[in-house]
């Protein structure tokens, strides 16, 4: 997926703008889809694509799981404790929860959901290396839709930013 401008991302209409004002937007990637038809929502989108949007290649899998490895040995992965900081799901107002498709904190895979709006879904994980949200938006244009996936992380402690570089 190709890397755009966290402005032409800021410009969008999404929650996630407000919802998390403060937490800085680390990258954000798009690709261009085809228009088979008006109102294509990310929830259908999302179900369509199934597991095949992203299925990493064998040397990424390969990747992935020595960093999973090394996670569960050095405990990384363990959500902090008590005193770390709070879900993002915490941000959440009463028309934030009503409008939602799924309840916050719903496991979906590593990440828990925080809310999956008709267009627009925002999830996160919590340990020990970072806080991290994934916004994952579908925009319809007159002759496309335009799959947006933004990356936010919280630094939760020195670590983090060597972590994330």
């Amino acid at each position: 997926m190709p890397q755009v401008s966290a402005r032409e991302f800021e410009l969008l209409p999404l929650r996630v703008h407000a919802f998390l004002a403060g937490v800085p937007l680390h990258d954000v990637w798009a690709v261009d889809l085809p228009r088979a038809r008006a109102g294509i929502t990310l929830d259908e989108f999302l179900r369509a694509a199934s597991n095949r949007l992203f299925t990493p290649s064998p040397p990424v899998r390969m990747l992935l799981d020595i960093r999973l490895f090394v996670g569960r040995l050095f405990g990384w992965d363990r959500e902090p404790a008590a005193s770390a900081p709070a879900t993002f799901a915490t941000r959440l107002t009463a028309a934030d929860h009503s409008r939602s498709l799924a309840p916050a904190g719903t496991r979906d895979g590593l990440f828990r959901v925080v809310y999956r709006f008709e267009n627009e879904q925002l999830v996160e994980l919590i340990n020990r290396t970072a806080h991290a949200a994934a916004l994952s938006a579908l925009v319809e244009t007159a002759s496309a839709y335009r799959f947006y996936l933004g990356v936010y992380v919280r630094r939760v402690g020195r670590f983090t930013p060597l972590y994330m570089a």
